[in-house]
């Protein structure tokens, strides 16, 4: 057995639908207007994907990415892990689409179901994976939404915030001292109707009836959810720093969900984060759900917010309800984006 080697991330990649829908288009659409928008979400525009466009589409571009990044054939992964509440089907799996989409032929495929917070249990699932398996040594771990599918333009709760995306990371080997530390996940299935897409599951099957009360569209409490967020964020970022035997002043960035630009940042700085450790992204693309925190990560790598030996603190939320977070030492591994070039990863030694 492999024992307890680390495992960290040697590769990132991102990806997002070349569309963007602005504030003013949106606004339209909810009765608010772009102002309104801006001021209380802090979104400025988001990404949707074409209508013939799935999940699974953006995914396979990250992880492409990814596996260029990391310098590795796709060939040679041996884990897909999916997080997405999205997907292209009730079933298969949406990593199934993903691995025949890239030609991962030798990659066991799967999905994870945790919403917002699904990347990082999804990098839990494939990080215990690796330690335990001697025959898989690299795996790919993508989150990716296409919520523009789902929503209703007139809701402003959720209109104005959801949007598309994609975001993977290949974890691998890395040295002692680094990798992933510290997962610490949860759940609270008494508030799942809290946000949720109500129809097109087993409880509700397709109707007529589901799709004149839109059923197939996402329905949020916002004032729950912000609620949930204010009381979650504080605690996971506390908890993990007590865990970790931190101070915030030990951790190089903190890397979060992104629900909402405006009220991210408000609870980073009653948390004392300073505003430059505190990597925010959702202004440029929206709530992309399980590919906001690794696009986040991804973001932070690619615009020299981390070094190698850098120690980040994951931290995410969402539906279900479910939370989680880690402590990641980081490798020093590359980010590219589906557009850009291939290039050398710049991480040094990364165990290959």
């Amino acid at each position: 057995m492999t024992g307890e080697r680390p495992i960290g991330i040697l590769g990132m990649g991102t990806h997002l639908p070349p569309t963007v829908r602005t504030n003013d288009e949106v606004a339209r659409g909810a009765g608010v207007t772009a102002e309104w928008i801006s001021e209380r979400t802090g979104v400025l525009k988001r990404h949707v994907a074409g209508p013939e466009e799935a999940a699974s589409d953006l995914a396979a571009h990250a992880v492409r990415a990814a596996a260029d990044a990391a310098g590795i054939d796709v060939a040679d992964i041996g884990l897909l892990v999916c997080g997405t509440s999205t997907p292209d089907e009730l079933g298969p799996s949406t990593a199934c689409r993903i691995q025949t989409a890239v030609g991962a032929a030798n990659a066991v495929a799967l999905d994870v179901a945790a919403a917002c917070s699904g990347w990082l249990f999804a990098a839990k699932v494939a990080h215990d994976w690796l330690r335990g398996s001697n025959e898989i040594r690299y795996a790919a771990v993508v989150g990716v939404e296409v919520y523009s599918k789902f929503l209703d333009p007139a809701d402003r709760a959720t209109a104005v915030l959801f949007a598309d995306g994609a975001a993977a990371a290949i974890l691998g080997p890395v040295p002692d001292g680094q990798g992933f530390t510290q997962f610490s996940l949860g759940s609270d299935g008494t508030l799942a109707d809290r946000v949720l897409i109500p129809a097109g599951g087993s409880r509700r099957p397709a109707s007529t009836a589901t799709l004149t009360d839109n059923g197939h569209r996402i329905h949020m409490d916002g004032r729950a959810i912000g609620r949930f967020i204010t009381d979650t964020f504080p605690r996971l970022i506390t908890d993990a720093l007590v865990r970790g035997g931190l101070g915030i002043e030990d951790v190089g960035c903190v890397v979060a969900h992104q629900p909402n630009p405006v009220l991210l940042r408000r609870i980073g700085a009653d948390l004392g984060i300073p505003a430059d450790r505190l990597v925010v992204v959702g202004d440029e693309v929206g709530n992309i759900g399980a590919a906001s925190a690794p696009y986040a990560l991804a973001r932070a790598a690619t615009g020299d917010r981390l070094r190698p030996g850098d120690r980040v603190l994951l931290a995410v939320f969402g539906a279900g309800m479910t939370w989680g977070s880690a402590l990641l030492t980081w490798s020093g591994a590359p980010a590219l984006t589906s557009a850009q070039p291939a290039a050398r990863p710049a991480s040094e030694g990364v165990l290959r």
